[in-house]
């Protein structure tokens, strides 16, 4: 075994990899960007190295700088997580060179596999059913339509080099075909450095199903079962499970025996994941990722085993801690991705500071988080948004979807979008508690899933205890600091520094104004009460509250009821945590000075931190209403910007390559009577 091995990767599967070689006695070495300065995995880790700025290809893509840690170190082996190097046939063959082992498949699988195109043609020759489509070398726009039009529309155009859903289009009509080609080649060529492409039939109810495979040095391969990863958005997965629900043991076995073939067609060794894609009675393979899977804990949930601990003893030389006789499936197993984005906006990816994080404890064998990141954090528009990975085991799946359900009401995050709400949504919905489950789940159910923001039913009751737990807080902590400013002035007895709202004439009350969203101002009377609570009044409400704390936490007594909550307050901005949902609202203070904002339809604004990658018009241009204007590209995702209105481009403020902030102008409208 290995005495020390450097993780060439960050986040939460760096974290990973270090918890279970501390585990094994293995001492680590850590890699880390000018962004990750800090960051959990490098305090985890015996040894943090830096290897160069924020942006990825200067830092974690920088092969050369990695491998100079790794011998600086005194690492004898790299792993590589996944993402970045981890499919990465050169990077693999580099750490040959090197005299270092990669803890991952020979250079030559990972090159077989790489490609979706050649792979495809290899699974063919080893009798692994294919979806139909056109896998071919050539590239060129009217050949790849004409091959469209044969397969038979809708069609999937995905990049040959990668995967994630980069590059990948779904086109329904001839008419928008040579649009999606062009997009999905920039998206790929930005992604993997390759724009090569590939088309396949696209399957209208189809389950994203894949195989956990692991194969050794001695020429054993075995299948850990399968996964069910249906629950996507943009053609990434969101919740994934093992076992995958309703698989019959007939249906197990001809996946795993194709799984196994399709390894073993190419040489694997370590670990590896065989993704396929079913519908009815049918099952085709879609691609090999050569690494190990975000989704792995599910199936170390379901198995018992430690996958990483696997690929170790696998790269080290040793047989297969298993056979295919001593493998079991036990229970059911859920993971939830919990990322930094706005499912209200199409799944933006989202930048801030956790200015809370609260997470659902570990119980082992029960309930577990894979993270990187801890309260304080900062997201930036640099890496991949995930948070967080929260899994959970029940006995079968209502135990595990039971579960879930409570685990996520744990979760708490201020400071970030998430998409929280999303998840418990998807946890709480009917089809989902029936498995119900194809990869088009979350756009059918939608307006369930992502309801706008109309008030439901309880809207009176749960606006009355945010309204109320607000108001206390803002009257707690002007208390506060009225009693410090007594103390630092020398006068406790001041009239300035009452906080009982005397006034002559009149009851005693404090008038509180709060915004929630785009909804009108809600003005409520605090009157402060003998016994210290308070009695609050708002247009059509009158309510007797009292916030308190104990060991627990906060708590929260309305007319009698308790609720516990947590409340979390930046500036002028209060979040009311409640059942493990955020409930945002704005105290406008009348002696606070004016805010500023700006906005209209004569802009086009960045949604998100992100880098121009493509500027599609020039001053003077008259385009149409929705035309693509910009590209940027954030958080490995490519957001094309549309012209808000029919109009002349007055100005385009930034080109190819700068980085801008969310909010930036980037191109301006001429507004009518302006001079050109």
């Amino acid at each position: 075994m290995f005495r020390k091995i450097l993780v060439a990767n960050r986040g939460e599967i760096a974290c990973r990899v270090i918890a279970t070689a501390r585990r094994l006695g293995i001492a680590t070495v850590a890699v880390y960007s000018e962004a990750d300065a800090g960051a959990r995995h490098t305090r985890l880790a015996d040894e943090a190295w830096p290897i160069g700025p924020a942006p990825a290809r200067k830092s974690y893509l920088a092969v050369d700088t990695i491998l100079d840690a790794a011998r600086r170190s005194g690492a004898e082996a790299i792993h590589p997580g996944y993402g970045f190097l981890s499919e990465n046939a050169g990077f693999a063959q580099a750490c040959a060179e090197a005299d270092l082992v990669f803890i991952g498949p020979p250079p030559d699988a990972i090159r077989a596999m790489g490609s979706k195109a050649e792979s495809k043609a290899l699974m063919e020759r080893a009798g692994v059913p294919l979806v139909p489509g056109y896998h071919g070398e050539a590239q060129d726009i009217p050949v790849l339509r004409d091959e469209a039009a044969r397969i038979g529309y809708p069609v999937l155009i995905k990049a040959s080099a990668g995967g994630g859903g980069k590059g990948m289009r779904i086109v329904a009509s001839a008419d928008d075909i040579e649009a999606a080609i062009e997009g999905a080649k920039r998206e790929a060529s930005a992604s993997f450095g390759d724009d090569r492409v590939l088309i396949e039939k696209y399957l209208t109810r189809p389950r994203h199903i894949e195989i956990q495979v692991f194969a050794d040095t001695q020429g054993r391969t075995v299948s850990l079962f399968e996964r069910d990863c249906s629950i996507q958005r943009r053609h990434q997965k969101v919740l994934e499970e093992a076992p995958a629900p309703g698989m019959d043991p007939l249906r197990r076995t001809q996946m795993g025996e194709a799984a196994v073939a399709a390894a073993r067609a190419v040489g694997y060794v370590g670990a590896g994941t065989v993704e396929f894609i079913a519908e009815g009675d049918a099952f085709y393979f879609m691609e090999m990722n050569t690494r190990l899977q975000v989704e792995h804990p599910v199936t170390e949930m379901v198995t018992g085993l430690d996958l990483v601990e696997w690929q170790l003893r696998v790269a080290a030389g040793e047989p297969l801690p298993r056979d295919a006789d001593h493998l079991a499936l036990r229970g059911h197993a859920i993971e939830a991705r919990i990322y930094a984005e706005d499912p209200e906006r199409d799944f933006l990816p989202a930048v801030g500071t956790l200015v809370h994080l609260r997470q659902p404890p570990d119980v082992p064998g029960r309930v577990r988080v894979d993270t990187g990141i801890v309260q304080g954090d900062r997201i930036t528009p640099n890496y991949d948004p995930m948070i967080a990975k929260l899994i959970v085991w029940g006995e079968d799946r209502p135990a595990a979807v039971r579960r879930l359900v409570a685990a996520l009401a744990e979760y708490e995050v201020v400071g970030v979008t998430t998409n929280l709400g999303l998840l418990r949504a998807i946890a709480g919905h009917h089809a989902f508690a029936t498995a119900e489950l194809d990869t088009g789940f979350i756009a059918r159910h939608a307006a369930e899933l992502l309801p706008p923001g109309s008030p439901g039913s309880d809207f009176d009751d749960l606006e009355a205890v945010v309204l109320a737990a607000a108001a206390l807080t803002v009257v707690r902590d002007q208390a506060a600091e009225n009693a410090t400013q007594a103390q630092v002035t020398g006068d406790p007895w001041s009239p300035w520094a009452a906080i009982d709202a005397w006034r002559m004439n009149g009851e005693a009350s404090q008038a509180l104004c709060f915004r929630r969203g785009d909804a009108p101002p809600i003005t409520l009377r605090a009157y402060p009460l003998v016994d210290g609570s308070y009695r609050l009044e708002w247009p059509g409400r009158s309510v007797r509250a009292a916030l308190t704390a104990d060991e627990a936490g906060p708590l929260l007594v309305l007319d009698g009821v308790s609720r516990r909550l947590r409340l979390v307050r930046r500036d002028v901005e209060l979040t009311v945590i409640l059942a493990g949902r955020n409930h945002t609202l704005v105290h406008d203070d009348p002696l606070a000075p004016p805010r500023t904002e700006t906005a209209g339809s004569d802009r086009v604004t960045a949604p998100v931190p992100s880098r121009v990658t493509h500027v599609l018009v020039r001053p003077g241009d008259v385009v149409e209403k929705h035309a693509p204007l910009v590209i940027v590209e954030a958080m490995k995702m490519e957001i094309t910007l549309r012209a808000p209105q029919q109009g002349t481009i007055a100005q385009v403020r930034h080109a190819v390559d700068d980085m801008v902030e969310e909010g930036t102008e980037l191109v301006t409208f001429l507004i009518e009577g302006q001079a050109p």
